[in-house]
């Protein structure tokens, strides 16, 4: 089992931590300029665009797409790709400006793998030029969506149409005028088999009876995308909208949230690593009770236990990535739930010794600790809270032991 990036991969690592260094960590004050002067939480700072036309100059753009289509000739492997998302954690702007941000990373493989050519020239390819975003509406308020068999959104055909009702929430992007359009997951045929009663379908943005209720802020933390609440009442859009076949979209969102998964785990060692460096910065620099707090011996325990951590966390991601390579996403699926278990809590481990270096300014947004927090508490429910992959690797070992 080897780690090693192949030369193509490590040569746009080098590529992508200059990048970083250079123009986009810098950027993030821009941002935040450009944001206070819009006066809109969901608007779209320019900045964002420069550092995309940036990106796609360099050759950093739609990095995360794993199999070849006619708009990624030379995709990357998944093992080269979990060193790049990983740096791509170290800001909230990288992966934007690279075009490798979910939910639409997701909805492109999506698109790519099940979408017909009508589809994909409507969506897919804006999607990949980054000229629109989009968003994927499966969570629902009235059941527990941890268990996606529960969705109760109705998508019923009539003729050449077929009508959607029903509310979605959590359904992160939809705040955003960019956002064009929703893969919707939703009921068919409630008597189907338990597995084959979901479908997916395309739901573009201004479709009568589609209402964004609101925005819900991720603890107090208003997400420029955005988190809404959806409701869809007597939805209408043809047939032509549908994704592959009705009853597939298990199949699908299971073929979905694999990659995201990981991707999320390589961004969130992305962020434990910033979050160590500005823990060092801040315990080398703040003198307390006649000396610097990296000469506290708690401190140094946080410092050597967060590099340890992030350590153990970076080899099984890069496990599962070269496993999802080698012998596919469903063979991988132990070590995906592993890490997406394993990666946000020891992310969120990392960033809560960096809020107790930093005191009580951790809490604001003179630093970036706290935003740092919520994201990755939150990612905590994502694609399937920990609860659901605990019970899954449970289950695999215990399978061991049956008869």
């Amino acid at each position: 089992m080897s780690f090693e990036q192949s030369p193509r991969g490590a040569a746009l690592r080098e590529r992508l931590v200059e990048f970083l260094d250079q123009r986009v960590i810098p950027a993030e004050a821009i941002y935040e300029e450009q944001m206070t002067a819009l006066g809109d939480p969901h608007g779209h700072p320019a900045i964002i665009e420069d550092l995309k036309s940036e990106a796609r100059e360099l050759g950093l753009w739609n990095l995360f797409m794993p199999h070849v289509t006619p708009w990624t000739p030379e995709p990357l492997s998944n093992l080269d790709y979990a060193y790049l998302a990983e740096l791509a954690g170290r800001s909230h702007l990288a992966s934007e400006s690279m075009n490798c941000s979910a939910p639409d990373t997701g909805n492109m493989e999506v698109l790519s793998l099940f979408g017909t050519d009508e589809q994909k020239e409507e969506w897919l390819v804006p999607l990949l030029e980054g000229k629109i975003r989009s968003a994927f509406a499966m969570t629902e308020p009235d059941v527990a969506s941890s268990d996606a068999t529960n969705i109760q959104l109705s998508i019923r055909r009539e003729g050449d149409e077929y009508v959607l009702n029903g509310r979605k929430w959590w359904i992160s992007g939809a705040a955003s005028s960019r956002c064009k359009v929703f893969i919707v997951m939703g009921k068919t045929n409630p008597d189907a088999s338990r597995h084959q009663q979901q479908s997916m379908i395309l739901v573009p943005r201004d479709t009568p009876g589609l209402t964004v209720v609101r925005n819900l802020p991720v603890f107090g933390y208003v997400d420029r995308e955005g988190h809404c609440e959806l409701r869809f009442e007597d939805v209408r859009v043809p047939a032509a909208n549908l994704i592959a076949e009705e009853g597939m979209g298990f199949f699908i969102a299971q073929a979905r949230l694999g990659p995201g998964r990981i991707h999320h785990c390589m961004r969130c060692i992305g962020v434990a690593e910033r979050a160590l460096e500005l823990m060092c910065r801040r315990a080398v620099s703040r003198v307390a009770f006649g000396k610097t707090l990296a000469d506290q011996g708690v401190i140094r325990e946080w410092i050597a236990d967060s590099r340890m951590e992030i350590e153990q966390a970076r080899l099984l991601t890069l496990k599962a990535a070269y496993l999802m390579d080698t012998v596919g996403t469903k063979g991988a699926a132990v070590e995906i739930s592993s890490i997406k278990v394993v990666a946000p809590s020891m992310a969120l481990r990392v960033v809560d010794r960096a809020m107790q270096v930093h005191g009580g300014g951790s809490m604001c947004d003179d630093f970036p600790l706290a935003r740092m927090y919520a994201g990755l508490r939150a990612l905590r429910f994502a694609d399937g809270p920990d609860e659901v992959h605990r019970r899954q690797l449970a289950r695999q070992e215990l399978g061991k032991y049956k008869e």
